[in-house]
């Protein structure tokens, strides 16, 4: 282990740090991704993703106030100023567009383009059709259905059928140059030279090695041009060797931090950020198949795993204990029946209860399938070798199988009913809930079965879609978070998740970085940030 990490960090040194772009006004940021996220438009590798690389270089219509971090982000107008459903035809909303907005290479942002864009990622008969990236967000854009140019400045979105949860959708959507993409014809060719309307543009881009951003100086928004030069991204997916590039310089920013290491950090001048956000670090269980599809030992799952302990002891406070999808406090926790603390006798006797006494009956025995690192992974390899010892404990036997983030996600979204996937009756994946499609939708709707959404359990309660259709049809906000309160109240009874911690999304940064804002919310606001 030591020479993998030695090796690691040789390469890490072996990069161009004393490269001339290097200089005043660079922001150098380490990523727990193993690769640079696909630069085609539609990004990968899961949020880390859309924060480092697709929102900087593209734009959605509908984009997230990250400025403060003393409430929840909003959604506010991006490429759109403004968007309402049709009253008359309440499938159908219309989006006006902003003027005079320019792409990276001097195209005009227009209906043509949100046209293009759309049907790249929706239109699998499209000339431009993107099928990797569709494969990265086609899922959340479950309920448009079809897109019409109204005229320049003007598109009109359809759906299957009325709901509130459109802004939602859309705010994942990126819009690319089609004047850019024709002049190559092919996304792998778009994405080493890509061309969006954000505030930074790609200038460098070496696999797996290094991604170089400008700041777009023409940037429409000027409250919102860049107050750096450049940005250089390097995936640097083990933690010992994103702390040793901090350490020495070499970076400005790291995403996760070596937990044990924050004191130090601290100590030795580095800023520590955390808050809260939507994040939920758990594992998602095959309900279809033994041991998961029995109720009782779901419930006894949830009450084995010492979440103080994984917090306190391996985490060092950087994330707070999950007994459900929602942490307290949210608008939709309500109150649910069951509060899983750690309380292995309780553990054993629902397991009891649910014939699996280890006398008569084996232990229950389940496969995981986990990741190495990701976005809002945490320390999945520690934090899973931890929750492994505390359900063997109580009788259920986890056999742990590790693979690289994106190759988690690509399977994980084709379900468990895949060859390579039969086998498995579990995926680690942390989840967000930022609104109520990525939340609950998705997840909990029997209508949201693989391939439609990412329902992989798959997860079917009548009441559940009772609920989640009536939250889509409430328009009142306030109305809405009292219906996905009692659905949350439902879910965590179901207990169709082994729920473990809220992350803090901790990250290190240099005395040299001023000016960032940590949001909560899994994207960021690079904009504001200087470098001195």
């Amino acid at each position: 282990m030591r020479r993998v990490v030695i090796l690691l960090l040789a390469a890490v040194l072996s990069l161009s740090w004393t490269d001339p772009v290097l200089a005043q006004g660079t922001l150098r940021i380490g990523m727990t991704a193993s690769d640079i996220p696909y630069t085609g438009g539609q990004t990968d590798n899961g949020f880390e993703g859309f924060r480092f690389v697709g929102y900087q270089i593209y734009e959605p219509l509908i984009a997230w106030d990250l400025t403060r971090g003393d409430r929840l982000a909003p959604l506010v107008p991006g490429l759109a100023e403004s968007w309402e459903v049709r009253r008359d035809q309440p499938t159908k909303w219309v989006f006006k567009l902003r003027k005079g907005v320019t792409f990276h290479d001097g195209s005009p942002f227009n209906a043509d383009a949100v046209v293009f864009s759309y049907e790249s990622i929706k239109k699998k008969d499209a000339p431009h059709f993107d099928s990797y990236g569709s494969g990265q967000v086609s899922f959340r854009l479950a309920s448009l259905t079809g897109i019409t140019k109204i005229d320049d400045h003007t598109v009109e979105f359809e759906t299957n059928k009325p709901t509130s949860f459109v802004p939602y959708q859309v705010c994942y959507m990126l819009i690319v140059s089609p004047t850019q993409w024709n002049k190559v014809k092919d996304w792998r060719k778009f994405a080493e030279q890509p061309s969006g309307t954000g505030p930074f543009r790609v200038t460098k881009f070496v696999p797996r090695e290094r991604l170089e951003l400008e700041a777009n100086r023409s940037y429409w928004d000027a409250k919102r041009r860049p107050k750096i030069d450049r940005l250089v991204l390097l995936p640097m997916p083990e933690p010992t060797t994103r702390l040793a590039a901090l350490r020495s310089g070499q970076v400005d920013w790291i995403e996760v931090p070596p937990p044990d290491s924050i004191p130090q950090l601290k100590g030795g001048g580095f800023s520590i950020t955390l808050n809260s956000y939507p994040h939920n670090w758990t594992h998602t269980l095959r309900l279809d198949k033994e041991p998961w599809s029995n109720k009782l030992v779901r419930k006894a799952a949830n009450y084995a795993v010492d979440r103080v302990g994984i917090c306190k002891s391996l985490l060092n406070d950087t994330c707070t204990p999950a007994t459900g999808v929602v942490y307290k406090g949210h608008p939709w926790f309500g109150k649910p029946k069951e509060t899983y603390d750690y309380n292995p006798a309780k553990a054993r006797e629902l397991l009891r209860q649910a014939g699996f006494d280890g006398v008569t009956k084996r232990p229950a025995r389940a496969v995981h399938l986990i990741s190495t690192s990701g976005s809002g992974q945490m320390l999945p390899l520690a934090m899973n070798e931890l929750i492994q010892k505390n359900l063997k404990e109580v009788g259920i036997d986890v056999d742990l199988q590790p693979v690289e983030w994106n190759t988690l996600l690509t399977r994980w979204r084709a379900g468990f009913k895949t060859a390579e996937n039969e086998g498995l009756n579990a995926w680690n994946i942390s989840w967000n809930f930022l609104e109520p499609w990525s939340g609950f939708g998705r997840f909990f709707h029997s209508k949201a079965v693989v391939p439609v959404a990412v329902n992989t359990m798959p997860y079917i309660n009548p009441e559940a879609d009772r609920l989640i259709d009536e939250a889509e049809r409430t328009f009142d906000v306030g109305k809405q978070n009292e219906i996905l309160a009692r659905l949350h109240e439902l879910v965590v009874d179901d207990a169709p998740w082994i729920f473990v911690v809220h992350d803090q999304n901790p990250r290190a940064l240099s005395a040299r970085v001023k000016g960032f804002v940590q949001p909560q919310s899994w994207f960021v606001d690079l904009t504001s940030v200087t470098v001195r």
